[in-house]
């Protein structure tokens, strides 16, 4: 079924630029070559350019983003963060707030644009002028936490768009399923006290940060229940990730009822990335997100948005992009993935050791809060 789909880009988010290190460290003297950084610019333009030549782009809804306002950065962060954010990338090298956390010049007004069309994406769907939406956002979020940038990411562009469905628009829950290979740790920081807010991070166990994302973490007063880790071990395919939905995130999604849903949409799990050690594959984005886009039929009227996180690789994740597009459009462009056949783990049964940490993630299920 065709639907109509949002698509959120902007040119300047490919201008965030965090040059050249050894991959994404810095080390001390000149012992190792410098490289391009690991966070590469190129695989989103490439991700967007995909769309283009296969006839997909011209079919999307144009969603145009706007930057946040500091009223709105500041439902999630503090304004010591945005201040200090602000007048870093004033400066003519720019400066560095926070873990991994480089802030180039230029950064705050690319930043702000990438709030801004979280904020656009979400705005789209609910008035109604897209059936569901992507936002290719450039820098990412889900890392940053509220009093500091972490892991690449400025502002944490989910957790604004939260906020302005609760405390701008009126929106009654929110759930948000991260597929990211690294944990949602500024997601989960920014609303581990919001009861109407369920956040969930499938992610690689103790990889970034390796000191967070454990099954314990379940929210905290009110809002107990409400977040959800479910800590993977390396090595998982789709078998598992679908085992993973199927036996945590539905039904975790059907007891909160969520008036919307947003994915921070990273791709470094993928059978090729440099920055994680998982296999999933373009088919495996493909069911994904049909799944999604199940419950949100079921559950709050389709009310489906993506926000690009992560994902390094830039041969496969235009391909993992592009299945997930189609599947949101309802539209088969025909464009086959050459890498899809190079995932020898493509037909793996799930594993013991596998199936044992998605059973440990789902004792948190009877914590949930139940809406139905």
């Amino acid at each position: 079924m065709a639907r109509r789909t949002g698509f959120v880009w902007h040119e300047k988010y490919a201008w965030f630029n965090l040059g050249q290190d050894a991959g994404f460290v810095h080390p001390d003297g000149m012992t190792i070559q410098p490289d391009t950084h690991v966070y590469d610019l190129e695989v989103v333009r490439r991700f967007r350019n995909l769309l283009d030549v296969s006839g997909l782009l011209d079919q999307l809804t144009r969603v145009n983003p706007r930057n946040a306002s500091d009223k709105e950065l500041g439902r999630v962060h503090t304004q010591e963060m945005i201040d200090a954010t602000r007048e870093l990338s004033e400066l003519p090298m720019g400066g560095e707030v926070g873990t991994f956390a480089p802030i180039p010049r230029g950064t705050f007004e690319i930043a702000s644009l990438a709030a801004g069309g979280a904020i656009a994406a979400v705005d789209a769907v609910l008035n109604g002028d897209v059936d569901n939406a992507y936002a290719l956002l450039r820098p990412a979020g889900h890392h940053a936490e509220p009093e500091q940038s972490v892991g690449f990411c400025v502002f944490s562009n989910a957790a604004i768009a939260t906020r302005h469905l609760l405390e701008e628009r009126g929106v009654g829950r929110v759930a948000l399923v991260d597929w990211d290979v690294h944990h949602g740790n500024g997601t989960q920081a920014a609303l581990y006290d919001e009861p109407r807010a369920l956040t969930i991070s499938i992610h690689q166990d103790r990889l970034f940060p390796p000191d967070n994302g454990f099954v314990e973490q379940i929210g905290s007063g009110d809002a107990e229940g409400t977040n959800l880790n479910i800590p993977l071990p390396a090595g998982c395919d789709a078998s598992a990730y679908h085992e993973v939905y199927d036996r945590v995130v539905i039904p975790a999604l059907r007891k909160f009822r969520p008036d919307f849903i947003i994915i921070p949409s990273g791709f470094d799990a993928g059978h090729m990335d440099p920055m994680g050690r998982m296999q999933m594959h373009s088919e495996g984005y493909r069911e994904l997100t049909r799944k999604l886009m199940a419950v949100a039929d079921e559950l709050c009227g389709g009310r489906l948005v993506f926000l690009h996180e992560g994902g390094y690789s830039r041969w496969t994740v235009p391909f993992y992009g592009l299945a997930v597009m189609e599947e949101l459009s309802g539209i088969d462009t025909g464009v086959v993935d050459p890498y899809q056949g190079w995932n020898s783990t493509e037909h793996l049964d799930l594993m013991p050791h596998q199936s044992a940490a998605i059973d440990a993630a789902a004792v948190n299920l009877k914590r949930v809060p139940d809406h139905g």
